[in-house]
């Protein structure tokens, strides 16, 4: 959507191609007791102003909020609850000290604040944020603190995530501070100031809305139902029908079937008053091995108050999962229980939902070829780009503006072509 108002603000028609019978992917709202609520992305990271900037073009600026700073909570692989440290990054401590202990033990905190003696090129050459972390601060911050954060943002453990990509600066930082603890602390202070997320009041499907809006206005062709049989750099086949042009894909199950993970959400509506007083914060995040099956809690109605004025009394939570369950509801309850520290009944249980996404591997940055040693279709969305909204759409723009110039420039080359030809002509 995002590269399909790109190309049509350019001037060029443009023929948006969906399967399904709506827009938007993973941007998608559900109702449950009354309320519309996100059963998608939630919220966006603020690191660039890729989304912000587009909620504004698209007047929605004025109803974009931050969540309350109530702080997130981690549930370690023994059960303890512990408050997150506030000026890690990503689970990445600044600071060794007893806050911390709690979290890792003296043991895996000892070899963490070894990270300050060794020297800089230590981990400057990996790949992965799991290998950077490990190598610098050892298994125990990799696994206690960093892979239950990243997990419960990106769905993705540290060592599947180019550190490059994940944290852009990170390595640069660390061969210029001469430690990994001091390198996040000084991109955490070169941040903007401000939340790390924000959302849109009434949820983040209100994007979408808008979008649409805006491409029906600019004249773009929006075909939903509309599955494509057979994909190449010049057409796209479906049905009987070929539509013929440069093509640009955002739907990479076209092209790679196979590469995706599973992600579940588990909604409950919940009306419980020990919940008012957010006992663990906007959330909870969630350590390997430990007793539940979730990977996160998002306390929505903690984290939002737009939605908890409209909640009215009743809390919203949302769980994570990796895998399908066939009672997954009777299980976020016990989930969200425990990671709350609160009894939950079936009787609390106001109303609830599931829903199941299929999470794209990320591929090449930018393109993504549509057989083993064929022609390369450019692509855009999480495969090419990363997860979340302000990877997407950043870079969603940036592809389409590419495609834009390189037509533009294309088309002059033909028309100065074509004139100089009439010139020479006998």
């Amino acid at each position: 959507m995002v590269a399909a108002l790109e190309l049509a603000r350019s001037g060029r028609h443009v023929v948006v191609l969906e399967a399904g019978d709506r827009l938007g992917g993973q941007v998608r709202r559900h109702r449950l007791a009354g309320l519309d609520l996100d059963a998608g992305a939630e919220a966006f990271a603020t690191r660039s102003s890729a989304v912000a900037d587009l909620a504004n073009e698209l007047g929605l600026g004025g109803d974009l909020v931050t969540p309350e700073p109530a702080g997130a909570w981690l549930f370690s692989a023994d059960g303890a609850a512990n408050p997150l440290p506030a000026t890690g990054l990503f689970g990445i401590p600044t600071a060794f000290d007893a806050d911390l202990a709690a979290i890792l033990g003296t043991e895996a905190l000892a070899r963490a604040a070894l990270d300050d003696a060794l020297p800089p090129e230590v981990g400057a050459d990996a790949d992965t944020l799991g290998e950077l972390v490990r190598a610098r601060m050892g298994a125990g911050v990799l696994d206690r603190l960093v892979a239950p954060v990243v997990t419960g943002v990106h769905s993705a453990h540290p060592d599947a995530l180019a550190v490059d990509r994940v944290v852009p600066g990170l390595r640069e930082a660390l061969t210029r501070e001469g430690s990994l603890a001091r390198a996040v602390y000084s991109l955490r202070r070169a941040a903007p100031a401000g939340s790390s997320v924000a959302g849109i009041r009434g949820g983040m499907a209100r994007l979408v809305d808008t979008l649409e809006a805006e491409l029906v206005r600019l004249g773009v062709d929006v075909r939903l139902g509309a599955a494509a049989d057979s994909v190449t750099p010049a057409s796209v086949r479906v049905g009987n029908e070929t539509v013929r042009g440069t093509v640009l894909v955002a739907a990479p199950g076209v092209l790679a079937p196979d590469r995706y993970r599973l992600a579940v959400l588990a909604t409950l509506v919940v009306e419980r008053p020990e919940l008012d007083a957010a006992p663990r914060g906007s959330g909870v995040l969630v350590a390997a091995e430990s007793s539940v099956q979730a990977r996160a809690l998002t306390h929505q109605t903690a984290k939002w108050r737009w939605l908890a004025e409209a909640a009215d009394g009743l809390h919203v939570l949302r769980l994570s999962y990796s895998h399908a369950m066939p009672d997954h509801l009777d299980i976020a309850r016990r989930d969200a229980a425990e990671l709350l520290g609160v009894e939950l009944a079936p009787r609390d249980i106001r109303d609830s939902s599931v829903v199941e996404w299929r999470r794209t591997v990320v591929q090449q940055p930018d393109q993504l070829s549509d057989r083993a040693s064929g022609p390369r279709i450019p692509q855009v969305g999480e495969a090419a780009s990363g997860t979340g909204l302000a990877s997407v759409i950043g870079h969603a723009r940036t592809v389409a503006r590419h495609l834009a110039d390189h037509r533009s420039r294309r088309d002059t080359v033909a028309l100065e072509a074509d004139k100089d030809k009439e010139e020479h002509a006998p």
